[in-house]
């Protein structure tokens, strides 16, 4: 049972202020931007944004910051950055809008079978539905070889939706290519890139990746959660998928949650250099590799090249959830896989030829600019003790 304790959390006799927190790729701890944000939104600007009055006019300028803000991010326009609830409604607006839209031009679309539930059910629905769903499969490193990519565009492709960083072993994935292929192949395809993993941790230029739509969500970049963003190129058209008041320019009807936009602004503006932040954490996760290999327990699953922020790892002949719950009790909080799977074996693992074996016994490890070497060594140090005191599977 949880405790509210002023102003920290207990879990049993462990206080949640002292945790070391190594699952950033679930979720982030809000940075103070975003908080003072989402506060200040909710005491003195709380107007709806399509009141036609002082409060409504100063809500709707808190959100055109919010657009500016990760426009510039992204180096795309302000008109072309939509709000959602989310990464998953993102998605599910990019997909199912795009093949609404485009669906007299051809009946192929093709993914990765890698990608995020949230874009692999959405394909699951339209294959139901009649469309031609190719999958496309990685190599033993996570990523999709270009000449998969070269099999599956054809002319009657209407949709390619791939994924910039996967969120399991963190391999980055070969967006930039898509749109020379689809040109080479005379497709009418639109690009759809799942960014929630890349976004302020690898530079992203929308017109250098060459797709019509990318998608991001808050709550990955210390931000509040219930806030997404779908990128879509002014001129490209897609089909609404929520009907009502017309809001984001009948994109995405509904009143727009300003509190949790407030606070991607937040975040957004607090995001550090790129560049620099990518090489403290490539530090980070190079000793993270050392430290833990050498424990003799652990095998890496994330390949050489992966972002950084990710570290897939098999702890041979020991559960992952046994062990989840150990560092747990430990005040060391990791993951079993991508928090969307709650306990359902990795099909990523498993696209990649990891054994089964090596799946039930995997961990992810994600990083943020808050964690330290030492945390590591903790970290380590632990597994070794779980080696001495937990059964092997």
């Amino acid at each position: 049972m949880f405790y509210m304790c002023l102003n920290s959390i207990i879990y049993g006799d462990v206080s949640l202020e002292k945790i070391i927190y190594l699952d950033n790729s679930s979720t982030t701890k809000p940075c103070e931007g975003a908080v003072r944000e989402i506060n200040r939104s909710l005491t003195e600007n709380w107007g709806n944004p399509s009141s036609l009055h002082l409060m409504g006019f100063s809500a709707e300028t808190e959100m055109t910051n919010a657009r500016i803000a990760v426009s510039k991010a992204l180096h795309c326009r302000e008109d072309e950055i939509f709000f959602t609830s989310g990464g998953t409604e993102a998605n599910n607006l990019a997909i199912l809008g795009a093949v609404s839209a485009g669906k007299r031009r051809g009946n192929r679309i093709v993914t990765t079978a890698i990608e995020h539930p949230s874009v692999l059910n959405v394909f699951e629905k339209l294959k139901n539905d009649g469309f031609e769903v190719v999958y496309l499969h990685p190599d033993e490193n996570g990523t999709i070889p270009e000449n998969e990519l070269e099999n599956a565009i054809n002319k009657d492709t209407i949709l390619v939706s791939m994924m910039l960083v996967n969120n399991e072993v963190g391999s980055i994935l070969p967006v930039e290519k898509i749109s020379a292929i689809i040109k080479k192949a005379d497709s009418p395809a639109l690009i759809h890139c799942d960014a929630v993993q890349g976004f302020g941790k690898l530079p992203i230029d929308v017109k250098k990746l060459g797709v019509q739509m990318l998608t991001l969500s808050g709550h990955k970049i210390h931000g509040p959660k219930g806030v997404g963003v779908l990128f879509k190129a002014k001129g490209v058209n897609i089909k609404e998928t929520v009907f009502g008041g017309g809001q984001e320019k009948g994109l995405r009807s509904g009143t727009e949650g300003v509190p949790a936009i407030c606070g991607l602004l937040g975040a957004v503006n607090e995001l550090d250099d790129i560049t620099k932040s990518l090489a403290y954490i490539t530090e980070l996760n190079s000793y993270a590799r050392s430290v833990l290999l050498s424990t003799g327990l652990v095998k890496i699953n994330s390949p050489e090249n992966a972002l950084p922020y990710i570290l897939n790892i098999s702890v041979s002949g020991y559960k992952s959830e046994t062990l989840l719950h150990f560092l747990e009790s430990k005040n060391i909080f990791v993951s079993s896989g991508s928090a969307c799977s709650k306990g359902v074996k990795s099909y990523v693992l498993r696209e990649m030829g990891i054994s089964d074996k090596e799946i039930d016994s995997s961990l992810r490890i994600s990083f943020c600019k808050n964690n330290t070497k030492e945390e590591i060594d903790i970290l380590a140090n632990e597994l070794k003790n779980a080696a001495k005191i937990l059964k092997r599977a």
